[in-house]
């Protein structure tokens, strides 16, 4: 039996409607959201799938692309106008080690670059190894770079407190660092003036001059992280591989006038150190060096946060066929529950085009007002988030209209069967039926 105060004001519509010549859209929309509202509870239920999955996507599109947008930004604070050229790879038997673990780059290679290659604006050498720094109580493992007074312009990043080193203090090698600001804060801990302290790296003591303004994560290394020193000192106090045709360095930044002469002047310092080196590729030569491009490496990591993302939205994606599939379910459900109902429409002369309209409205409010609340969850984390990790807050519209239409169109999909199934059955039929 039907419950008749849920069932007669929408037999009491269906009765009115027939008496017209045509159903509106409007007239649909109001019997079907009648339908849903009498069955709150299953409705919310059943909307669950279709809320899940698009708050996924939402929220994983936003964060990815605030992700990417982030780190494009750190490398571009960087600077994308520059070419890393690192020294080779040592062998140990059939061992090949990193780039950089032989001693195939010299000072005297980095002041070539600068006065030879077209389109060259500055030129920084540098050393790098790990070392054991200690202040006071402290002890740590940190990465030092050893370098020259060019660094804080090739790399555009510039102390924040203090100054950097002079070329006075690099030609005389003189015993002077500068921290990165989470070194400072590992190595000083709450000690409000870092200059004029002074630590000890591999047992030689260094005064600091000054902190490194902040500049996050890139990649595997975080310059924040980092000690400063005089190429020269670190060459003669901590490394000690000189190379036999000048001082060893383990690679040059070379900042070029612009983007667009990146690629020329890789293939001129490319060559000029092949000569240098004398390296014959004609003869089967292999260079003993590498040169990384700034420009390249922004684009590969572009690449691959969009890859990642569409890999991960791909995936929440499916949440949405899930609840197609539930809308499918409940809707085929309902059909069944009323049966009766369809029976007394159909008999008071409701016709098939009217019964399909109407099942196949429930499926779609359904689902999009599944979407419409999945979008608001989905933009919430997504601010939330960039909030918490520091991040940009980025929302595109495609995403959201992306959402949105697939949304309809899985509601659309899923009411499909279920409104044939109505539209098809049989007044004489249904009516016997409890």
């Amino acid at each position: 039996m039907i419950k008749s105060r849920k069932r007669k004001p929408l037999v009491k519509q269906a009765s009115a409607l027939i008496q017209s010549s045509s159903v509106s859209v409007f007239e649909i929309l109001t019997m079907a959201i009648e339908a849903l509202w009498s069955n709150k509870l299953r409705t919310v239920l059943t909307m669950l799938g279709i809320i899940i999955g698009i708050t996924a996507v939402i929220a994983v599109t936003a964060i990815g692309q605030g992700t990417q947008k982030a780190t494009e930004q750190r490398l571009q604070s960087l600077g994308t106008d520059i070419l890393q050229v690192q020294s080779g790879a040592a062998r140990s038997g059939a061992v090949r080690q990193g780039s950089g673990s032989a001693t195939t780059l010299t000072l005297e290679d980095s002041q070539a670059i600068a006065q030879q290659v077209l389109g060259v604006e500055q030129v920084s050498a540098f050393l790098q190894q790990n070392a054991q720094v200690v202040y006071a109580q402290n002890n740590d493992s940190m990465t030092i770079i050893g370098t020259d007074v060019n660094y804080p312009d090739v790399r555009n990043t510039h102390p924040q407190t203090g100054r950097f080193f002079t070329q006075e203090e690099v030609d005389g090698a003189k015993p002077v660092a500068v921290l990165g600001p989470t070194a400072r804060d590992d190595l000083l801990g709450t000690r409000s003036n870092a200059e004029g302290a002074q630590i000890r790296i591999s047992g030689q003591t260094y005064d600091v001059i000054g902190v490194m303004e902040a500049k996050g994560a890139q990649g595997p290394q975080n310059p924040d992280e980092q000690i400063y020193i005089p190429l020269t000192n670190m060459s003669a106090r901590l490394v000690g591989n000189n190379s036999v045709k000048g001082l060893a360095v383990r690679g040059v930044y070379v900042k070029v006038k612009s983007q667009d002469q990146l690629d020329a002047a890789q293939y001129q310092i490319t060559n000029l150190l092949r000569v240098r080196h004398g390296i014959f590729p004609e003869e089967g030569d292999t260079d003993d060096f590498r040169i990384v491009n700034s420009a390249d490496i922004i684009n590969t990591l572009t690449s691959t946060a969009s890859l990642f993302t569409v890999m991960v939205v791909a995936i929440a994606a499916i949440s949405l066929i899930v609840g197609g599939i539930g809308i499918a379910n409940i809707m085929l459900v309902s059909v069944v529950e009323r049966t009766r109902e369809i029976g007394i429409r159909k008999a008071i002369g409701a016709t098939s085009a009217a019964i399909l309209s109407q099942f196949l409205a429930e499926a779609v409010i359904i689902a999009a007002m599944g979407g419409v609340i999945g979008i608001g969850l989905g933009v919430a984390i997504a601010f939330a988030a960039s909030n918490l990790f520091k991040f940009p807050f980025v929302i595109s519209l495609w995403s959201i209209l992306l959402g949105f239409g697939l949304t309809f169109l899985i509601g659309l999909l899923a009411g499909v069967i279920p409104a044939r199934n109505a539209a098809s059955l049989d007044p004489i039929a249904a009516l016997r039926s409890d």
